[in-house]
């Protein structure tokens, strides 16, 4: 197997992303420029290149708290494939996690999972990716008691406050960038008395608007968030629902949505509140946690 020393592993800077963006369209994956320059921007990106500068494996660390990081965007060129670089990359960013006294995260595909298994990553809770066109997307009406609005820039430090114990993730930044970035899909839910009960953002990307992260107290709040999001501009859409969340699921089967692939949340170590599902209705994405 190659080691990292020997694939002369260099740093990706933001600067870098319309150059290292080739790689997930290869891969077929959604991510947009944008995409790739904040998360490069807010976390620590590396990979190797041929000669001529072009990028032929990326892997990416995002911060998401002091004991809380996530890898993400483990990939490799067709023709470097199958020789070790994509599992050195990843041995090099459990490294880098492990010497921050931090817990790995990550979403993994069914075919990387087994990789994962071998370096002692554990599974949390299955994962369905959703497409759907958002077309003739269905309202739901809030329950009674909660009303639905924008969000605005002042809410953004009362929702960081209001995700942090329900997810196991520190994010302000995430939270701020999607909110800020797509306006549209950035719907806040909350009780008579004005205390946040739910909300959802979402970001658009190379083939489709990703929805999500959706957290809220319930359920029901969770599929009124999604419904309006879906209904503020034109799909398709595509949306990352733990599988513990039927509702949600029927929802989305009754506007026509199919679930070609899903993923598995796993941990290299164990970080309070990331293995509970329950009020987490919707990814940000694999990429972003």
């Amino acid at each position: 197997m190659a080691s990292t020393d020997a694939l002369d592993v260099k740093p990706i800077d933001p600067e870098q992303s319309d150059a290292v963006w080739p790689l997930s369209i290869e891969a077929g994956w959604n991510q947009n420029v944008a995409d790739w320059r904040f998360m490069l921007g807010a976390g620590r990106g590396f990979g190797c290149t041929v000669p001529d500068g072009t990028w032929q494996a990326s892997s990416l660390i995002l911060p998401l708290g002091q004991k809380l990081a996530w890898i993400s965007m483990v990939l490799v060129t067709k023709e470097r494939r199958r020789g070790g670089v994509g599992t050195s990359l990843l041995k090099r960013c459990i490294e880098e996690v492990r010497a921050a006294d931090a817990v790995a995260g990550l979403d993994a595909t069914e075919q990387g999972r087994p990789i994962y298994l071998t370096l002692g990553f554990r599974d949390l809770y299955p994962i369905a990716r959703w497409h759907f066109d958002g077309v003739k997307a269905e309202a739901v009406a809030p329950p009674p008691g909660v009303t639905i609005r924008p969000i605005t820039p002042a809410d953004l430090p009362r929702l960081a406050v209001y995700d942090r114990p329900l997810t196991g993730m520190e994010r302000p930044s995430i939270l701020m960038h999607l909110a800020l970035r797509q306006p549209g899909r950035a719907w806040l839910a909350e009780d008579v008395g004005g205390k946040i009960v739910g909300f959802v953002l979402g970001r658009e990307g190379r083939v489709a608007t990703s929805l999500g992260p959706v957290v809220a107290d319930r359920e029901a709040i969770a599929l009124t968030l999604i419904s309006r999001a879906a209904s503020a501009a034109p799909g398709p859409f595509i949306i990352d629902v733990p599988e513990a969340h039927q509702a949600v699921r029927a929802w989305l089967q009754g506007q026509g949505a199919t679930s070609p692939r899903g993923y598995m949340r796993m941990t290299l170590g164990t970080a309070k509140g990331l293995d509970d599902p329950s009020h987490v209705f919707a990814l940000a994405g694999p990429e972003l946690g």
